[in-house]
């Protein structure tokens, strides 16, 4: 037993080459990462909505968002919109509101959902379905086509 001294810079390539195939999958993620981030901003630009000093970053299927707004209704916009996307299971919210009017309540849809049913659940009436369908757009486009596992907002009728 005992220590037994090597020359540092003599011998296999083979840690070298291991170290060097890891730096490349490290830099082809860092790659794939910014330009996910992108889309996601350029998301948050076509629903233009009015955020200040936005940040997104992405750490594996966790959206981490942050910026001021003066509205409730755009910070949930923007939740939605992010965690609304494939391979996304969770937003981190770090958005400051300046002014938060009373807040809206998430719901998931549910096989077998439509706007009226959820509506009818939230509300008790059922025509109040364009509340909802207002409150997430551009998000949705026609009130008809939502999705089981969908987040939608459902805003508080006092506000």
């Amino acid at each position: 037993m005992g220590l037994f001294s090597f020359f540092k810079k003599a011998g296999s390539k083979a840690l070298v080459k291991e170290e060097e195939k890891a730096a490349e999958s490290s830099l082809a993620k860092e790659i794939a990462k910014k330009a996910k981030i992108s889309v996601f901003h350029s998301m948050v630009k076509a629903m233009k909505l009015d955020i200040e000093d936005l940040e997104i970053d992405l750490d594996d299927d966790v959206v981490i968002v942050s910026g001021t707004t003066d509205s409730h209704e755009t910070r949930e916009k923007l939740i939605l919109t992010l965690g609304n996307v494939e391979g996304i299971a969770t937003v981190d919210d770090r958005i400051s509101v300046v002014t938060p009017p009373p807040t809206s309540q998430f719901y998931t849809v549910q096989k077998g959902d439509s706007l009226s049913k959820i509506a009818k659940e939230f509300y008790g009436d059922a025509m109040k379905y364009k509340m909802i369908f207002e409150a997430n757009q551009p998000m949705l486009d026609d009130p008809n086509k939502i999705y089981p596992g969908q987040s939608l907002r459902i805003p508080n009728l006092q506000a």
